[in-house]
């Protein structure tokens, strides 16, 4: 019986559609996680993709940048899946304007140095500060990083900000900041201890761990936003950084966990 000539367009339209569907439902699948990530983290972050991705097969996209310049992104829209914010205040705002699918949870809590490339001898690191060998200090921006809002507490509480503050060079993020240092931009900067930690640092390093006492926590908030375009691997990469081996290589770059 021979076949009406239509039912050649037909198959071949059925077999275009579902070739279609399988490429479309392939490229959702290998689509990355897009991660919003505190520049603190630039470093640690690396690790973490590839352990996560050694686990479970799912690649991330890390968008380093200031926690707060990453909140202003996701309300303009931005599609991330995840935000590692360096504090907690950035993920509750987010979480208040409805924003997130969880409430924030603290994943780690951060450790502010004093750092420079030069010897210069940081036991009593607010007088070197003071004195005229010290013409620069890196800091990030206190407004939009939570780094530089714990160093000016901390100049604050010793009660040097004011004599200093003509010297301070603001980065937009901890990141610029470490580049001041490492470069010798400044002569001292005020950092994460990630930048120490971190073994892909080649450069020696003089540093002293600032007394948490001197300034608020930093307590390193996350959470799944509602943009997200893949919920159940968000979900997954949440639940990993939870995880106990997350926490480990989070230990060895200098951060405190629970």
């Amino acid at each position: 019986m021979k076949k009406p000539p239509g039912i050649y367009k037909q198959i071949k339209r059925t077999v275009f559609l579902v070739l279609c569907g399988l490429l479309f439902n392939s490229a959702l699948f290998a689509q990355a996680l897009k991660v919003a990530v505190a520049a603190n983290l630039q470093s640690v972050i690396l690790v973490l993709q590839k352990d996560f991705k050694q686990k479970t097969g799912v690649e991330i996209e890390p968008i380093v940048g200031s926690s707060g310049n990453l909140v202003v992104q996701m309300h303009n829209g931005a599609p991330f899946d995840v935000f590692l914010s360096a504090d907690m205040s950035f993920p509750k705002k987010l979480y208040d304007d409805g924003l997130t699918l969880n409430t924030p949870v603290v994943y780690a809590w951060g450790s502010l140095i004093i750092c420079s490339t030069q010897d210069l001898g940081f036991e009593n690191w607010e007088r070197i500060l003071m004195t005229a060998r010290i013409k620069k200090i890196a800091i990030a921006n206190p407004t939009i990083a939570p780094y530089g809002l714990a160093a000016e507490e901390a100049l604050q509480h010793k009660g040097i900000y004011t004599d200093i503050k003509n010297k301070l060079v603001t980065g937009e993020s901890i990141s610029q900041v470490n580049t001041y240092i490492t470069t010798g931009v400044v002569e001292v900067g005020f950092t994460t201890q990630s930048l120490v930690n971190d073994p892909a640092n080649k450069i020696k390093m003089y540093w002293k761990a600032i007394n948490p006492k001197l300034y608020s926590p930093i307590e390193q908030g996350m959470v799944v936003l509602k943009s997200t375009a893949n919920k159940l691997n968000a979900e997954k990469f949440y639940k990993y950084i939870q995880s106990a081996d997350a926490k480990k290589i989070l230990t060895e770059y200098g951060y405190h966990v629970q």
